[in-house]
């Protein structure tokens, strides 16, 4: 957890967008970073002056999930699903629909964790109904948005671990 990485963003299709990233920790702890309430408020948060007031899991296949952010000037985005497939600690699928849905609807997003030497390969799918909803999510400066809460997640990584 030394030396952050940074976040690829790549494009396996036309209705795709993967975002990798590889963290200096044991994949079960990145793991519970991704599933625990009480962890995920402390990075899933994006850029700076940003806050979770409603992080909900019920962590189990057909449970819900729910998310709540809140920017410093009292906006709000919020977004939501169900955990479709589960296999820890290496791969979690879930529905996702935000509130504001600027994403052309329900996407599923792939998240698989890979170790290595003690080191935990992150890689986020986001599948899409169509290419114009992959493009608008991609302007919408969610690479911006997911790289900060990655920092943020690094620098948790590194206070768990110890």
């Amino acid at each position: 957890m030394s030396q952050a990485a940074a976040l690829q963003i790549t494009l396996p299709s036309d209705v795709e967008i993967a975002l990798t990233r590889v963290f200096a920790a044991p994949r079960q702890l990145v793991f519970d970073a991704w599933t625990k309430p009480e962890l995920l408020r402390r990075w899933l948060l994006g850029p700076p002056g940003w806050t979770m007031p409603v992080c909900e899991v019920d962590f189990r296949v057909g449970g819900r999930y729910r998310y709540v952010w809140r920017r410093a000037d009292g906006g709000e985005m919020a977004m939501g699903g169900v955990h479709v497939e589960i296999e820890p600690p290496e791969r979690i699928v879930t529905t996702q629909l935000f509130d504001e849905d600027w994403t052309g609807g329900e996407t599923v997003g792939t998240l698989v964790l890979t170790e290595k030497d003690g080191q935990t390969t992150v890689v986020n799918t986001v599948l899409y109904a169509s290419r114009a909803a992959r493009d608008a999510a991609l302007n919408t400066g969610m690479a911006e948005g997911m790289a900060a809460g990655y920092e943020k997640l690094d620098a948790l990584l590194v206070t768990l671990a110890a």
